[in-house]
């Protein structure tokens, strides 16, 4: 019986994936269309977000496909094998739309590597790019730099080890019997959910940003909502596998690990803006500190990421025990 159910998931996880996928895989091969008719993507074309999101439904659906297999040879370690595998599929097909697709504007003739046009796209919002207007962000951003990508490398990496993670849990909760996962792996699910989602509405407005560095209040509460959900989707992750050792390691280590994670975005952020951070406000709270570019408020962000956290991670303790 647990066979046959653990069948019927994998299968069903298969066929959810792909339906979830589609819009990035369309995009994928509209891209590759493209290059192979005109050798180039016209600007007006370009579906955006090509990357990440087509690496990270590319790298999903190989990986919850071979979830079965990884279960069966690698046992314990098979989410180890399917991350890891599942990493290597998304750097390699990131990499190759990243050198090999073209984006050319079709008023000026002017064209660029996929990489380099996203960089722009990162910082405002898509009509304020296509509009041609000098932005102070534009200014802030000075030379191309591959470095901006490591908040973008990290987002894409975060979606896939806790979407990989919520999988392959539930597959071995299912074969196994043993539910002491089940709280942490739902909780895990809804935050990767509504992160994924977040991640979209930002490709799609980038949270309403139009170029300048101190943003609406309406763009300061979105980007801090998404901070903080962020590092707590990576606090969660590590909370499903802490449940069995002491409290202490059990709470304080996702706590910390979600405050680390989302330092480590606004690093990336600091990056892609020359040394600066988008202000959320007027007033010393929201002004950078000495010889740092975080503002007291980027601190209280990195730390209630690892308070909510903490929160979490102690209630679904309590559950289990």
């Amino acid at each position: 019986m647990k066979n046959k159910t653990f069948n019927t998931y994998c299968l069903f996880s298969c066929i959810g994936i792909l339906i979830a996928s589609f819009y990035p895989l369309y995009m994928g091969i509209s891209v590759i269309s493209d290059m192979i008719r005109f050798g180039t993507v016209k600007a007006e074309d370009y579906p955006k977000y090509i990357i990440p999101y087509t690496p990270i439904a590319l790298s999903l659906i190989v990986g919850i496909a071979l979830m079965p297999v990884f279960i069966r040879v690698f046992k314990k370690y098979s989410l180890l094998g399917g991350t890891g595998i599942s990493t290597a599929i998304f750097f390699t097909s990131e990499l190759i739309f990243e050198h090999t697709v073209t984006v050319t504007r079709t008023v000026t003739g002017s064209f660029a590597q996929l990489k380099d046009w996203q960089l722009s796209l990162c910082a405002v919002t898509p009509e304020v790019f296509e509009s041609g207007k000098l932005t102070e962000v534009d200014i802030l951003m000075g030379e191309y730099s591959p470095a901006f990508k490591l908040h973008f490398y990290i987002i894409s990496l975060v979606l896939i080890i806790s979407i990989l993670n919520c999988f392959y849990g539930f597959a071995e909760m299912i074969k196994t019997g043993d539910k002491s996962r089940c709280k942490a792996l739902t909780i895990q699910s809804v935050a990767s959910v509504v992160f994924l989602l977040m991640c979209i509405w930002a490709c799609f407005t980038a949270f309403y940003r139009n170029g300048d560095i101190n943003v609406s209040p309406l763009s300061a509460i979105l980007m801090s909502v998404f901070f903080v959900l962020f590092g707590m989707t990576v606090g969660v992750y590590v909370t499903s596998f802490t449940l069995q050792k002491k409290k202490s390691l059990s709470v304080l280590l996702p706590s910390v690990t979600a405050s680390i994670i989302t330092l480590v975005m606004y690093i990336g952020e600091m990056i892609l803006l020359n040394g600066n951070l988008y202000r959320f406000g007027q007033g010393s709270f929201f002004e950078g500190l000495p010889f740092i570019a975080l503002a007291p408020v980027d601190i209280f962000i990195i730390l209630i990421s690892g308070v909510f956290t903490g929160i979490i991670s102690n209630y679904i303790r309590d559950i289990n025990t």
